[in-house]
């Protein structure tokens, strides 16, 4: 094996003799540096040594930036990116928790939203202690629950009353808790 086949097998982005491949980073930052270059002469030969000295600015603060972008330094700016939509509408809490049980345990309120985080819940103790998926293992899934407590978590079938028991709501969380 000589040394060219050598370099090509070991990943070196060369076409052929001395030939770096279109498109490969080193080509690329080749491409840009060239570019940088001619910008800067030109900016010497038009504005002279002031305009040269702030194209020099510009081309290092541009370089540095992408240098960062492409290293992955902006992922750890927490402060400088706008939140997402959906959590500057809604900002869930404790106090949400306490509406949701207060609306689902009353007669006249709404179970679903309740009965939807309790499946939530479910689903991911489920899956994380016990390797059980809700939707796709149901039948081992009611094995764990139990009978008395299933039909209120089944995803598939309607809730066994339109308000949960004070006592089904104690016994599914101790059951949440247990798994």
């Amino acid at each position: 094996m000589n040394a060219g086949t050598a370099r090509r097998t070991a990943g070196a982005p060369e076409d052929g003799p001395g030939r770096i491949r279109p498109g490969s980073v080193r080509h690329s930052l080749g491409e840009l540096a060239v570019t940088a270059v001619l910008a800067e002469v030109l900016l010497g030969l038009v504005g002279g040594l002031p305009a040269a000295g702030a194209g020099a600015v510009l081309i290092t603060v541009a370089a540095l930036l992408t240098g960062r972008y492409v290293a992955g330094g902006g992922s750890l700016d927490v402060g400088l990116r706008r939140r997402p939509r959906l959590l500057d509408a809604h900002e869930p809490g404790l106090a949400d928790w306490r509406w949701t049980v207060r609306q689902g345990l009353t007669p006249d309120g709404d179970a679903q939203p309740l009965r939807g985080r309790l499946q939530r819940l479910f689903a991911a103790r489920l899956s994380e202690a016990h390797q059980v998926s809700l939707t796709a293992d149901r039948d081992r899934a009611a094995e764990l629950l139990g009978p008395r407590l299933w039909p209120w978590i089944d995803p598939a079938g309607e809730p066994p009353a339109p308000a949960l028991p004070r006592d089904v709501l104690l016994a599914l969380v101790d059951r949440l808790e247990s798994l």
